[in-house]
């Protein structure tokens, strides 16, 4: 499908030589494109990017993965090696947007989002055929393919919101994002109740491929884009990695972000196991990750509504502050009410904090055409979530990914 641009309005354009258009003059379209901030195929393009970060937020349900694959599937290995799995595909969905987002940039949004559905949900198929203690099987299908799949949809699913809201931008992304949150609620607790039900492993991951492929399909259904792609000759990718080095203020969010990206997976990936082995009931535990991912939710939404009145860098600072307190507090938890109301307070303000990536980075975009590029130079995730598995080892000393991971944002919160 090609994209589909829409005409400017005639106040828009600039005409050579200040007179009037006529046949004999040529108009010209200002550097700063003419944003409409809302109307229909706008709300039908947040609707539709809303649903494919709904599917994308499959990858949140890699905690009951860990979960299964420790204690059943894969008992053969340890948790630091599982954990590669899933670091293998946060890594290809967070950082792969250095590719998606150039390439989105350069008008290539409809070809990422169609391989990325036709990929994800070929993938899925492959992980419900992996046999018991058949590592390679799992990491191929789950970390490799998955990964990219979602890599290529991730960032142009958020950046084509820029085409279409301005003054609206902050909230717009805030609830697209909140997508993703939505799926990593539904996600696991349907995985959860097929998998450990009479469904069994591998028809329960087909149910949910099922279900993944038919939302990114309605999405992209509804989604346009609107602006022309970048032209050759502009900023490429590697002179945006040049300038942007050169950006004080963009290397310091950066590497802020890093940070907390090294440390804001480990309850996602681990809160369910962590409950299991403190003594508490198997069935919270499939719900402890949904609790964490429902918090999220409202802290994406409310986080997105607060930059629009606070500014997107001072209420990251905020939710790096509180998002480091309520980690260290994990070291404490021992019952019901601990854990449920850490996943309430940590799943707030991570989700808050992520969902104020994509405004604050659209911000230090010198024009709409940079902002796909730009939101795909921001995260890498790879040693995270292996580095918690290893200090936890076989025996399950918790305390050592806690501390771990705190710091981690702790240095998030000082470099912001």
């Amino acid at each position: 499908m090609a994209s589909q641009v829409e005409p400017l309005p005639k106040e828009s354009l600039l005409v050579e030589n200040g007179g009037a258009p006529n046949g004999n003059h040529r108009d010209k379209i200002p550097s700063s494109p003419y944003i409409p901030d809302g109307g229909f195929w706008a709300w039908s393009t947040l609707l539709g990017a809303f649903l494919v970060q709904f599917a994308g937020g499959y990858i949140y349900a890699f905690g009951v993965f860990q979960d299964f694959f420790v204690t059943d599937y894969l008992s053969d290995f340890s948790s630091s090696e599982i954990s590669w799995i899933g670091s293998i595909c946060t890594l290809l969905i967070l950082s792969g947007g250095t590719i998606s987002g150039t390439l989105f940039d350069r008008g290539y949004f409809y070809p990422l989002m169609y391989g990325g559905c036709f990929l994800g949900t070929f993938c899925l198929f492959m992980l419900s055929l992996i046999a018991r203690q058949h590592y390679y099987q799992a990491l191929l299908s789950l970390g490799l393919g998955f990964g990219i799949a979602t890599g290529a949809m991730y960032v142009p699913s958020i950046a084509i919101i820029a085409h279409h809201f301005t003054t609206k931008r902050a909230l717009a992304m805030g609830i697209v994002v909140a997508g993703s949150q939505l799926g990593a609620i539904a996600f696991p607790i349907m995985l959860n109740n097929l998998i450990h039900g009479s469904v069994g492993f591998a028809n329960g991951i087909r149910a949910s491929a099922g279900v993944f492929g038919g939302s990114f399909i309605i999405g992209l259904l509804l989604m346009r884009t609107r602006l022309p792609p970048k032209p050759r000759g502009s900023l490429s990718f590697l002179g945006a990695v040049k300038l942007m080095s050169r950006d004080f203020a963009y290397m310091v969010a950066v590497l802020g972000t890093f940070f907390f990206v090294q440390g804001v997976f480990f309850p996602v990936f681990y809160l369910q196991l962590f409950s299991d082995k403190l003594g508490l009931n198997p069935v919270f535990g499939f719900y402890s990750i949904s609790i964490l991912s429902f918090a999220s939710l409202a802290g994406r939404i409310v986080g997105g509504a607060a930059a629009n009145a606070a500014g997107a860098f001072n209420v990251t600072v905020f939710c790096t502050l509180a998002a480091t307190g309520v980690l260290f507090s994990h070291l404490s938890l021992t019952n019901y009410a601990g854990v449920t109301i850490f996943a309430i307070l940590f799943g707030f303000f991570s989700g808050a904090y992520v969902s104020l990536l994509g405004p604050l980075f659209s911000s230090m975009a010198s024009d709409v055409s940079e902002v796909g590029c730009l939101h795909g130079l921001t995260v890498i995730n790879l040693l995270g979530t292996p580095i918690t598995g290893a200090l936890l080892s076989r025996q399950f000393i918790w305390w050592r990914p806690i501390v771990y991971n705190s710091v981690c944002l702790q240095e998030s919160h000082l470099v912001n």
